[in-house]
């Protein structure tokens, strides 16, 4: 119950060591619930389920548990919140007890893991997956560190500042839910990736040119397309690439090195571009993805990269 540890802390040191210790028990779940969804929507007997739809999912009670942790931290405190991450835990582990597990041998031995890493490495779209999705995907830290800073200090109001940033949000959901999984099997990863990277490219030029309210409404949704939709080919190139005893090992790479090594370095940066360039920073962000764009044709597949061995999912067919 790492995360009660946050009532006694007192301090900013207190804070980020309770803060660290939950981040690294919180890790694995995106990697592993991404490969199972993943796993789950690609077999054969599943062909009415879609991956999208678990993502849409917590997409959807992200924007509920903020507007309902907003109310109780309003009615109650801040402490609720603490609280309410706590149970809301509990819950979570509690439904994942029927989940199946991955098949993978206890005595797994660790050459044996980075032997999987480097095969991994070793498919071309997988490595221009992982550079493509770094600067796509990462050129969103200073969005996500800095544009309400930089909208309210432009005299936008805070409601105006959320209603915003619900409209990236709920951009996500419809793209997870009803839009993106149709074009993305109809474009194929490489062509969804330079879509999502075009898209970015307009997004952060016009938050770099202007603060005013009705561009910014403009351009916020194109969120659905600069996260979520690439998320999507992203998904979809691991699934015709990757065999499944692989999937929780790419996805863990996908998600470490495209997302989070990317996001916490060009958050690190944001500050001083921030600082150096105020609102222009937006257009460093942009030349990322303008860069990502001839890349993404890298993510092309004709056939899967490496033969699937056995191994899956206890209790699902191999």
């Amino acid at each position: 119950m790492i995360a009660l540890a946050y009532l006694p802390a007192a301090d900013f040191g207190a804070i980020l060591v309770v803060n660290v210790l939950q981040s690294v028990l919180l890790a694995p779940l995106t990697p592993v619930a991404d490969a199972m969804a993943l796993s789950a929507s690609l077999a054969p007997a599943s062909k009415s389920f879609e991956y999208g739809w678990v993502r849409a999912a917590g997409s959807a009670a992200f924007i509920v548990g903020s507007i309902a942790a907003g109310q109780a931290a309003a009615a109650y405190g801040l402490v609720i919140s603490i609280w309410l991450n706590a149970v809301l835990l509990v819950a979570a582990a509690l439904a994942a007890l029927p989940l199946p597990n991955i098949a993978v041998p206890a005595d797994s031995p660790r050459s044996q893991r980075a032997a999987d890493v480097l095969l991994l490495l070793q498919i071309r779209p997988f490595r221009c997956l992982l550079l493509v999705g770094a600067l796509v995907l990462g050129s969103h830290a200073l969005h996500d560190t800095f544009a309400v800073i930089r909208w309210r200090e432009a005299g936008i109001s805070t409601v105006a500042a959320s209603l915003l940033w619900s409209e990236s949000v709920i951009a996500e959901v419809v793209v997870f839910l009803f839009v993106g999984p149709l074009c993305v099997r109809r474009l194929g990863p490489a062509h969804a990736a330079t879509l999502s990277a075009g898209a970015a490219v307009v997004r952060w030029t016009v938050l770099g040119a202007t603060t005013q309210i009705v561009p910014l409404a403009l351009v916020e949704p194109s969120h659905g397309l600069t996260f979520a939709f690439f998320h999507l080919g992203a998904m979809r190139l691991i699934g015709g690439i990757v065999p499944n005893q692989l999937a929780a090992t790419a996805q863990a790479l996908y998600g470490t090195l495209a997302v989070g090594l990317a996001t916490a370095l060009l958050t690190l940066a944001s500050g001083s571009l921030y600082l150096w360039f105020e609102g222009r920073a937006f257009w460093v962000m942009a030349l990322l993805c303008i860069i990502a764009m001839p890349l993404a044709r890298g993510l092309a597949i004709s056939q899967p990269s490496m033969p699937a061995r056995q191994g899956t999912f206890a209790g699902t067919p191999r």
